[in-house]
C-alpha cells in the first residue's frame, strides 16, 4: 500500500513539476517554431504551437544581412578565451586567499569585494577612455580584459575561495611532506579537488560574457567584430522595424551554445555550489 502511495506521490511531482516547466519551455518553444514561420503567423491568435508550413529562409537571411558567421565565432572565442582567463586568475587568487596567510589579509579581500558593489555602468566612461587611449576601441581587448580582472573575476575568486577554506588542511601537510612546494601543491593537490566549484565558475563566467551587451555597444563599430547580442539588434528593414523572424532565428542559434554548456556541465555546477558554502 505505501509503495502505491508512494508512486502516486511521484506522478503527482512529476506533473507539478511539468506544469511549473511551461513558463520557462513555452517562450524557447516559441522562439525555434516562429523562426520557422512566415510573419503573418507569428502573431496569430490563437497562437499556433505547431507551425502549418515550414520555411528555413529566416535563417539563410542571418546569413545574408550580417557577417552572422564572423560575429558567431567573435562571441564564441571571446567567451571561451574570457573563461579561461577568469579560472585561471580566481583559482590562483582564490587559493591564495584561502590558505596564504599575510598581514592585510582580510582587508584586501574586502577590498576585492568591493568591487562586486560598482555597477559596471559607472566605469564603463573611465574605461573606455583609457582604452581609447591605449589605441584598443573597437578591438575585442577590452571584452576580454575587463571581464577577465573586473566583477565577474571577483565573483570567481569568492567561489573559490570558499571551497579552498572547506579542504582539509592534512592534504597540504601530507603534500610539503612528500616535499611539494607551494606553487606544487596547488596544482597537483588543490587544482584537481577543485572541479565542482570550477565549473561553476566556467558555467556563470561563459553566460556573462556571452550575453555582454553594454559593453560591445561602447567599444565596438565595424559590424564584422560585433558580438551575437548586439549583432542580433542589425536585423531591421528598411524603416527600421525588426525583421522578427529573421531576428528569432538568428536568437535561436544565439541560444544553441548556452543550452549545450548548462546541460553539459549542469552536474559541475550544482556540485561547486553545493560545495561552496560561506565558511571563513
Amino acid at each position: 500500500m505505501s509503495r502505491k502511495l508512494s508512486r502516486r506521490a511521484r506522478l503527482w511531482l512529476y506533473g507539478v513539476l511539468l506544469v511549473l516547466c511551461v513558463p520557462f519551455v513555452f517562450p524557447t518553444w516559441w522562439m525555434v517554431t516562429s523562426s520557422l514561420k512566415p510573419v503573418a503567423d507569428i502573431f496569430a491568435f490563437p497562437p499556433k504551437l505547431i507551425p502549418t508550413s515550414v520555411s528555413f529562409d529566416a535563417y539563410q537571411r542571418v546569413f545574408e544581412l550580417q557577417p552572422f558567421g564572423r560575429q558567431y565565432l567573435n562571441s564564441m572565442y571571446i567567451a571561451l578565451v574570457v573563461t579561461l582567463g577568469t579560472l585561471a586568475v580566481s583559482a590562483l587568487s582564490g587559493y591564495a586567499f584561502a590558505r596564504i596567510r599575510f598581514r592585510g589579509q582580510n582587508l584586501l579581500f574586502l577590498v576585492v569585494l568591493a568591487g562586486l558593489l560598482i555597477p559596471s555602468e559607472v566605469t564603463i566612461v573611465p574605461l573606455f577612455q583609457m582604452f581609447f587611449k591605449l589605441g584598443l576601441v573597437d578591438t575585442h581587448w577590452p571584452l576580454i580584459l575587463v571581464p577577465i580582472l573586473g566583477a565577474p573575476s571577483v565573483l570567481a575568486t569568492f567561489i573559490m575561495r570558499q571551497f579552498f577554506l572547506a579542504l582539509p588542511g592534512e592534504l597540504e601537510e601530507a603534500a610539503r611532506v612528500d616535499g611539494l612546494g607551494r606553487f606544487a601543491t596547488f596544482y597537483r593537490i588543490a587544482l584537481p579537488l577543485a572541479r565542482p566549484a570550477l565549473g561553476a565558475v566556467a558555467i556563470f563566467t561563459f553566460l556573462h560574457s556571452w550575453n555582454l551587451y553594454l559593453e560591445p555597444i561602447v567599444y565596438l563599430s565595424s559590424p564584422e567584430k560585433f558580438t551575437l547580442p548586439q549583432a542580433l539588434t542589425q536585423f531591421v528593414d528598411a524603416y527600421g522595424g525588426p525583421m522578427w523572424n529573421v531576428q528569432l532565428a538568428a536568437a535561436s542559434m544565439t541560444a544553441i551554445p548556452v543550452l549545450l554548456v548548462f546541460v553539459i556541465a549542469q552536474k559541475q555546477f550544482v556540485e561547486g555550489l553545493a560545495h561552496t558554502g560561506l565558511k571563513g
